[in-house]
């Protein structure tokens, strides 16, 4: 394991602390996964580059990671407050189709998006419908002491548990304040463990319980699979920053009760040893809600020629903890900025990978190690690889395996990438890369004729076709789509 200690910041004590395994040489994570009701925007999948880059730097620690991330394919209602329609049902209806095809469908759309973004694959993706029986025995073991029963659903008792809303300092910070009452409810905050399908009603998605046909709560999956696959407590749950205010508090009740443990005092009581959230991606257009129409999809992005690790080195020049804003100028940028080291690279992937413990490299991979190992300080470990690469007079091979152990937890997948593969052509252009190419040439081979007649008119040509030529492109790359 690398010698720098790994600090990250625990959402439930706001402090900053020194990861320690509850099992030596291990780490189990669990992220909260996707409601495949509908395509995930680009917002959502900051969530998985994150966690993704925690996964990489236990890895890279030396830990043997053990990665959950769960599809909610059933039990999550229009809102966190368990009020409003199913998002599954209600999308199954819109689009005349079975709620398993709809989950199909967007589960493989989230798994693409996975994949384009380098996000490396978990141990396991579960799925919520395939833990219903196991939810049931969940709710049964609380059901006695922390639960009681109206005619809408079981809820549970949010004042049996010590501590309840710490995680999002509800009693501070009004942080439950989205919670609707509902009639019947004892405490405001109290939430559903199991919806009872409303009399005269058939859902596609309805199981036999003892508490009536029905569906789980959103909160109670969570609990199950996570406590099932990696036993409690486990080392770190991750989420949206959204996640922090209802759904994991919920979660953390839940807990707490199944386990017959007092109050967070002891963040294990928890159900994990931390609890880490990654802040909102902001785009001031309002393109980020689902509810929006065309929403900022990574397809999108793709469709106006932007690769899609563009879109993960535009996550890493932030702090997972600070607010991003979205912009086609910012994306162009980290686009950019990633071309350029994809040119530097290129140098490198012909040489036979050395030792890279040579001095010449030891400030880089320290500045490095020190602000991975500083809750993920992924802006100052992109310039400490930038640093490494421009360090000249040295061995490419030994290059080259610094770069490829900083790229081990960057994910930017620099020994795969090319040139030809940063190059996308947008959806509306109209001219052929073939074209683009023979038509360079040739504007080429006129500037050597002095030819700037038809040099001229080349490139005006071009510009109507939606490409713009960058003479004296210190990148190199001589033209765009636009």
């Amino acid at each position: 394991m690398t010698e720098t200690p790994l600090k990250l910041f625990n959402s439930l004590t706001r402090e900053t602390e020194t990861f320690t395994p509850v099992h030596p040489g291990e780490a189990r994570v669990y992220t909260c996964g996707p409601t495949v009701y509908n395509y995930p925007h680009i917002g959502n999948m900051r969530a998985y580059v994150f966690a993704d880059v925690l996964g990489r730097t236990l890895s890279w620690k030396g830990y043997d990671l053990t990665h959950i991330i769960n599809i909610t394919d059933v039990g999550h209602l229009t809102d966190d407050a368990d009020e409003g329609e199913d998002k599954m049902e209600k999308m199954a209806a819109e689009k005349a189709q079975s709620i398993w095809d709809i989950a199909k469908h967007y589960t493989e759309a989230y798994w693409a998006d996975v994949k384009a973004l380098n996000i490396r694959q978990p141990a396991k993706w579960s799925v919520a419908t395939d833990y219903i029986d196991e939810m049931i025995d969940f709710a049964k073991g609380i059901a006695d002491k922390h639960c009681y029963e109206l005619e809408s659903g079981l809820y549970f008792d949010v004042s049996t548990i010590e501590d309840y809303g710490k995680l999002a300092r509800a009693v501070t910070e009004e942080g439950e304040g989205r919670i609707d009452t509902v009639e019947g409810k004892r405490n405001a905050a109290d939430f559903a463990i199991w919806r009872k399908t409303p009399a005269g009603e058939t859902r596609q998605m309805e199981w036999d319980s003892p508490w009536g046909k029905g569906a789980p709560g959103w909160h109670l999956e969570c609990s199950v699979m996570g406590g099932k696959l990696l036993g409690f407590p486990f080392d770190i749950h991750t989420g949206g920053i959204d996640h922090r205010e209802i759904h994991h508090p919920n979660e953390i009740a839940q807990n707490q009760a199944h386990c017959c443990t007092g109050g967070l005092g002891e963040a294990e009581n928890s159900g994990a040893r931390i609890w880490m959230h990654n802040n909102f991606l902001v785009e001031r257009s309002g393109k980020m809600s689902k509810s929006a129409g065309e929403f900022l999809r990574l397809q999108l992005l793709i469709d106006k020629g932007y690769h899609p690790l563009a879109y993960r080195m535009m996550c890493l020049q932030a702090h997972y903890r600070s607010e991003l804003e979205f912009s086609w100028e910012g994306l162009q940028a980290a686009l950019t900025r990633l071309k350029r080291i994809v040119m530097q690279v290129e140098r490198l992937k012909d040489e036979l990978t050395g030792d890279p413990s040579h001095q010449k490299f030891a400030p880089m991979r320290e500045k490095f190690a020190a602000a991975i190992s500083d809750d993920l300080n992924t802006s100052v470990a992109l310039v400490a690889l930038e640093e490494a690469l421009a360090v000249k007079k040295v061995d490419g091979g030994v290059k080259r395996a610094v770069v490829e152990d900083m790229d081990r937890v960057l994910g930017l997948d620099l020994f795969g990438l090319t040139r030809e593969a940063l190059r996308i052509r947008p959806k509306s252009a109209e001219i052929t890369e073939v074209e683009i190419e023979a038509e360079i040439l040739r504007r080429k081979e006129a500037k050597v004729e002095k030819d700037y007649a038809t040099s001229d008119a080349i490139r005006a040509s071009l510009a109507a076709k939606g490409v713009e030529v960058m003479d004296g492109d210190p990148l190199g790359w001589e033209w765009k789509l636009v």
